[in-house]
């Protein structure tokens, strides 16, 4: 098993908001739906956002593009603000593994439903165990 599935262990169904240049890859949808976990593609986030319980966002990696235009025509698709929280459910969560650029608003930092302080955090404690095992601190 990839690690890349292990979210489909859990009764989730995943809804991947892309600009098509950023599709997710035909072979991890292939591993996801071996699974029998639900999946769906949109291009707009609007679609699925009352209905969501977790957002993972990630920023657009300009050392990907091998085309700097394309970059520039994909770097702001999807930005998380007030407006569109105001639309989302209020006990749901966005996640972001950081650092961010502009896809998620600074305004948002103080919400609660803004998981990712709370996700650097819980991450740096992991790597801290991590380390503390394989030197033997543990």
């Amino acid at each position: 098993m990839c690690i890349r599935d292990r979210l489909t262990l859990f009764d989730v169904k995943i809804n991947y908001v892309s600009p098509d240049i950023l599709r997710m890859p035909a072979e991890i949808m292939a591993e996801v739906a071996d699974s029998d976990t639900p999946q769906a593609e949109y291009r707009d986030l609007d679609p699925v956002l009352a209905e969501s319980d977790v957002i993972y966002v990630t920023r657009v990696q300009k050392e990907r593009f091998e085309n700097p235009e394309e970059y520039e025509q994909v770097k702001g698709a999807y930005v998380i603000n007030r407006e569109i929280m105001s639309k989302a459910k209020e006990e749901m969560i966005v996640m972001h593994p950081l650092p961010r650029v502009n896809e998620i608003s600074y305004a948002l930092d103080n919400d609660p439903r803004a998981a990712y302080f709370r996700q650097m955090e819980n991450g740096m404690y992991i790597r801290m165990a991590l380390l503390a095992a394989v030197l033997g601190k543990a």
